[in-house]
């Protein structure tokens, strides 16, 4: 099993959220070999729910989870377990028939002829993993949000909400360990667009990586003028 054939059976599983579920989507429309794996997935895993009965936690259980989680909001950590408790929660009855489904399936890829052991595509997917970042726009409630996906060299461009005032047009940048800004395109307003990031680029994305907003005229910055003035930043996380 591939690391994109794994994305797509959880994503057919419905075990994403988030930003992991918008990469997918967005995937799902933009690649057609993605969406054939997805369909198939459906199909062969889907089915297998019906025949195992949900086995969810007491109530007590899940409060003491989350009363254990309030008890440090300001820690990353804790916002990212607070996220995948609401998914366990709203997945319960389906996680027994996905992780039987999803370790009987990957079992035959891991364990080759003779018992010899294959990479685990769990941990090559790791060491492609995707990166997410979060920017906020000064002076209202809303965010743009980020997902770099490696194995496309595509950054999604989430920008839900944000409408276009007909004057500028705002340029994102991407802060290299060295050197100029590197343009990754001009944002689209209520919209979830994927860029294509360029492979110099992609050589040097890490944990931490820098991305800056500038505001422009419209179209982006003019060849033979400097970058407008910087209105927001964000970091990239490795999701």
């Amino acid at each position: 099993m591939t690391a994109d054939q794994l994305l797509a059976a959880e994503y057919a599983l419905g075990l994403l959220e988030g930003e992991d579920l918008l990469a997918a989507r967005a995937r799902e429309s933009a690649d057609p070999a993605f969406a054939r794996d997805v369909a198939e997935w459906q199909e062969r895993l889907a089915p297998l729910a019906d025949d195992i009965d949900p086995r969810m936690p007491r109530e007590e259980v899940w409060q003491r989870i989350e009363a254990e989680l309030g008890a440090d909001s300001g820690n990353a950590q804790v916002v990212a377990l607070r996220r995948s408790l609401r998914r366990w929660q709203w997945a319960g009855g389906l996680s027994a028939a996905a992780a039987i489904a999803l370790a009987f399936l990957a079992l035959p890829q891991l364990i080759g002829p003779a018992g010899e052991t294959r990479p685990d595509p769990a941990a090559e997917r790791m060491a492609r993993a995707p990166m997410a970042a979060t920017m906020p726009i000064g002076g209202t409630p809303l965010n743009l949000d980020f997902t770099y996906l490696p194995d496309d060299r595509s950054l999604l461009v989430g920008a839900v909400g944000l409408e276009a005032d007909g004057v500028h047009d705002h340029e994102i940048w991407f802060v290299p360990p060295e050197g100029e800004l590197v343009s990754l395109g001009v944002v689209t307003p209520g919209e979830v667009v994927a860029h294509s990031v360029p492979e110099s680029v992609a050589r040097t994305l890490h944990d931490g990586s820098q991305l800056l907003l500038t505001r422009e005229p419209l179209g982006g910055k003019p060849e033979d003028s400097a970058a407008g003035p910087v209105v927001a930043e964000a970091e990239f996380a490795t999701i």
